[in-house]
């Protein structure tokens, strides 16, 4: 059952954890949204724009070194907070390097710089899943991972709504400057924070194949890996067509960044950190059914444009109920594979299941990026829904069973209520 005697997590740990989550994104958020914008708005076929989200696949990859987070360690500075800070402080390099190329004749060296921001960005994210595993206990579980969800939003909109807006004032130069000193943030915040020595675990270092193993041989690991693949595919399968439809509808590039970055993510952060609310006061498997269904709503919203009713008025509320709707989905399933990471390898065992689920729907979006070219938006839109009504029926039967090995000393590790975690609470 919950400790009575645990104190709450401390307020500066939520605003580190918000600025964490929050400047992870602001690089690829501008990257991939305006660089796409830009190059559609040049006649660039979906085809060649969709070379453009292949950085956030690096995100996919991420569970390959994870295990070198979990492992490696200047105890001195914090073992994840080290971590924290070297990637940060790279992040911020990088974009001043960045800002030194020409965007038309050094193209190709500038992709290469943002392969490294995402590299950069991904082992930040590593490094603060792994520090908010172990900080978070699990009554609060759902704040953490809506401040997680909401801070991502937070950066796409700052990244690739504001900076992208403001970029006919700004230039190449001023935006990688303001992303530059944006990502700093964090780091200070770094700087005045201690965290916890951690005790050190008893067992062998964290390795990827028995926890790969513990999602395909038993029963347990096979159903959650169902719902690591399916449960939020819907929302990713519209996400990414969003803007190229946004463009044929004939929207200007500032248009898009207002509408889908600034106002969709900012009732996006809201059904995040709504869902993170009620996480924390129903059982999992209703949370997971209820935030199952609102996707269906979102996901189906996005049919209106494409029916014909293109008027600003409708358009806004279908991106705004797309945001709203399919956030909570977001914001539970990252909650619910915190319950399954282990004590000892938290960073290890979140970013495997963070990348199977983001690398299958990255795939599976760029997929339906050129069944949109073929077949048109609205294949794209069924084929979403599809999947959405698949992932409400997968979370009916939810009760958790832990799929990874847990090794070593877990007396620190954050307790599970069995009630609310199974889904017999009421």
């Amino acid at each position: 059952m919950n400790d009575p005697t645990r104190t709450k997590t401390p307020r500066s740990t939520w605003w580190l954890l918000a600025s964490l989550y929050t400047t992870q994104y602001l690089g690829l958020g501008f990257f991939v949204i305006a660089l796409a914008a830009l190059l559609r708005e040049q006649g660039a076929p979906l085809d060649q724009i969709s070379l453009v989200y292949m950085l956030g696949l690096l995100w996919a990859l991420k569970f390959l070194w994870a295990p070198l987070v979990d492992r490696i360690g200047v105890r001195r500075w914090g073992h994840y907070r080290g971590w924290l800070m070297l990637m940060q402080a790279g992040m911020m390099a990088c974009f001043l390097l960045i800002g030194a190329y020409d965007l038309i004749d050094d193209f190709s060296t500038i992709y290469l710089l943002c392969v490294v921001v995402a590299l950069l960005s991904a082992t930040q994210d590593i490094a603060a899943d792994g520090l908010a595993c172990r900080l978070i206990p699990a009554e609060e579980r759902g704040t953490g991972n809506g401040i997680q969800v909401a801070g991502g939003l937070l950066g796409n909109m700052l990244g690739g709504g504001v900076v992208l807006m403001a970029y006919p004032y700004l230039g190449w130069v001023g935006s990688m400057v303001v992303l530059a000193l944006a990502t700093g943030v964090a780091l200070v915040q770094l700087l005045v924070f201690r965290e916890p020595r951690w005790p050190v675990a008893t067992t062998a270092r964290p390795r990827l194949l028995p926890r790969i193993g513990g999602l395909l041989r038993a029963r347990p690991g096979r159903y959650w890996l169902a719902m690591l693949l399916l449960y939020p595919l819907g929302y990713n399968l519209m996400f990414i067509p969003l803007t190229p439809i946004l463009v044929d509808l004939g929207w200007s590039v500032e248009r898009i960044g207002f509408t889908v970055n600034v106002f969709g993510s900012v009732v996006g952060i809201i059904g995040a950190l709504a869902a993170g609310w009620v996480f924390n006061r129903v059982a999992r498997r209703n949370a997971l059914t209820g935030a199952a269904l609102l996707q269906i709503i979102g996901v189906g919203a996005v049919a209106l444009p494409l029916l014909g009713m293109t008027d600003t008025l409708t358009v806004m509320l279908a991106i705004g109920a797309f945001f709203l709707c399919c956030n909570p989905a977001t914001t539970v399933l990252a909650a619910v594979m915190m319950d399954h990471a282990s004590h000892d390898a938290p960073a290890t065992d979140y970013s495997l299941q963070f990348s199977l689920s983001m690398g299958f729907a990255m795939v599976a979006a760029t997929v339906s990026t050129s069944l949109a070219e073929q077949l048109g938006y609205l294949s794209v839109i069924w084929t979403a829904l599809a999947v959405a009504v698949v992932a409400l029926l997968l979370a009916l039967p939810y009760r958790f069973q832990r799929v990874f090995p847990e090794g070593g000393s877990t007396e620190d590790a954050p307790a599970l209520d069995p009630a609310v975690v199974t889904g017999d609470a009421r």
